[in-house]
């Protein structure tokens, strides 16, 4: 069980793992996250996202016995009036996200990871396992320097908020998981990991 299947496109997610140097494959999934309820809490929304998205991934076949992992994962952001904030539709949208930050925010990163058997024909879930992991922090980009970020990070069909890389310098405070804002929590999921013997088969 050497094969970490990654339905996600997000490419913070990939750069945590790269950096952890977790082997992985992409795959892609179908998951329409519009018809998700988003009348929830955040723990149950970024849940709910991850879950779907399981239900959606589109892996290759495999042969009579073979083992994998497949691992989904949704994140989102609280804001302090409690509103869940997706992707910025466009610049202006990201800049008044930007200005909500300042007040500090929650992030919710919820994962699902699977083991799955490929057996008379099909994948089999053998293991099912779903995380979530929550961080507040306050994200201080000023007037005089939005323009500046939002020229250096490409937020439109991403998040607007950035804490790593370019972003790392308007980080003011974190309280909690650096890595479930950024996209995944990779202490969990090292755990998770570890316990599945996904490591002892590299």
């Amino acid at each position: 069980m050497n094969t970490l299947y990654l339905g996600s496109s997000s490419q913070s997610r990939q750069m945590l793992l790269r950096e952890a140097h977790i082997p992985f494959t992409l795959v892609e999934q179908s998951a329409d996250e519009t018809k998700c309820d988003w009348g929830m809490s955040l723990q149950q929304v970024v849940e709910q996202i991850a879950l779907f998205k399981m239900e959606h991934v589109i892996l290759p076949d495999g042969k009579e016995g073979d083992v994998c992992l497949v691992l989904t994962a949704d994140t989102l952001t609280e804001n302090n009036a409690g509103n869940l904030e997706g992707k910025p539709a466009d610049r202006n949208d990201a800049i008044e996200k930007l200005k909500s930050s300042r007040n500090g925010v929650r992030t919710g990163t919820a994962f699902c990871l699977e083991r799955r058997i490929w057996q008379n024909g099909a994948w089999h879930v053998d293991v099912h396992i779903l995380k979530y992991v929550v961080a507040f922090y306050v994200f201080y980009v000023p007037d005089n320097a939005v323009n500046f970020y939002l020229d250096n990070v490409p937020v439109v069909g991403s998040g607007a908020i950035a804490i790593e890389g370019f972003g790392s310098q308007f980080l003011q405070k974190i309280d909690g998981s650096y890595t479930a804002v950024v996209g995944l929590p990779m202490f969990e999921l090292r755990e998770v990991l570890t316990d599945l013997g996904f490591f002892k088969s590299l």
